[in-house]
């Protein structure tokens, strides 16, 4: 499914935290504050009328092998939290969110990748500021359009939260059931794991091109998996100790030293 979205239905969804944090203004008096914020919104009040934003996504059969994710035809081999946030919590893995495939009952996973409009990337280039700012409105765009089409995905296509009722900077906070672990972040760390993803969902029918490293093209891209058990949470792998990293590589079917470039 491909979703596209104009900037004016994600301006709800844009979190502003993270866009201060981008430029450093923690700290900073509330005017500078003001003052950025209305120079971002004079830029978004250019990009209504120029840019969309864009989102591919599907929802497979799924199963968890151990650590590892049944998507569909793909095994995607995941990592397990090396500390537990506190004494006595479990090592938490995505993979505990799905259902065991011992357990004889398909369960649902979702698999999403989200981009700009490439030309924000470009268009800015005659003024220093102007660029920086298309850039991290840019980055905030593709976060605020993962926002939007969980939301949707959410209520509709997976239909698993029908009657959920938030406005969008209430999203932010995360009130929903179930989460969307993005590839690079805490959780999946792995930049490679977006060559498998995007053997699922295609993300080049976005305009979304990867390194050799797996990373994203445009920039401005969010890549991930959507779960939707109540008891889903974020968690942070912490410091990947060498015999998980020999044990992930080897169900990667990748030399661990290969490894070791893609987890960051």
């Amino acid at each position: 499914m491909i979703l596209k979205y104009k900037v004016n239905e994600l301006r709800p969804y844009i979190s502003w935290l993270y866009f201060f944090h981008t430029w450093g203004m923690s700290g900073k008096p509330k005017e500078e504050k003001e003052k950025l914020r209305n120079e971002a919104e004079e830029m978004l009040d250019v990009m209504e009328t120029r840019y969309e934003t864009f989102a591919v996504f599907d929802i497979f059969d799924a199963n968890s092998d151990g650590d590892d994710l049944l998507i569909g035809d793909k095994r995607l081999p995941l990592l397990r939290q090396q500390k537990p946030r506190s004494a006595g919590a479990p090592n938490l893995c995505l993979a505990d969110f799905v259902r065991p495939l011992a357990s004889g009952i398909k369960d649902k996973v979702g698999a999403f990748a989200t981009t700009i409009d490439p030309s924000i990337e470009h268009d800015f280039k005659s003024d220093d500021y102007q660029q920086m700012m298309a850039k991290v409105l840019g980055e905030r765009l593709a976060e605020a359009t993962a926002e939007r089409m969980h939301e949707e995905v959410r209520k509709h296509y997976w239909g698993y939260a029908p009657d959920e009722n938030f406005d969008p900077q209430e999203l932010l906070k995360e009130p929903y059931q179930g989460i969307r672990p993005a590839v690079g972040y805490p959780s999946m760390p792995d930049t490679s794991v977006n060559f498998l993803l995007n053997e699922l969902i295609d993300m080049g029918q976005i305009g979304i091109h990867l390194t050799p490293t797996g990373m994203m093209q445009p920039h401005a891209s969010v890549s991930g998996l959507m779960f939707a058990h109540p008891k889903s949470q974020y968690f942070d792998l912490g410091k990947i100790g060498e015999d998980q990293l020999a044990d992930y590589a080897k169900r990667r079917g990748v030399p661990l030293n290969m490894i070791k470039k893609f987890v960051q």
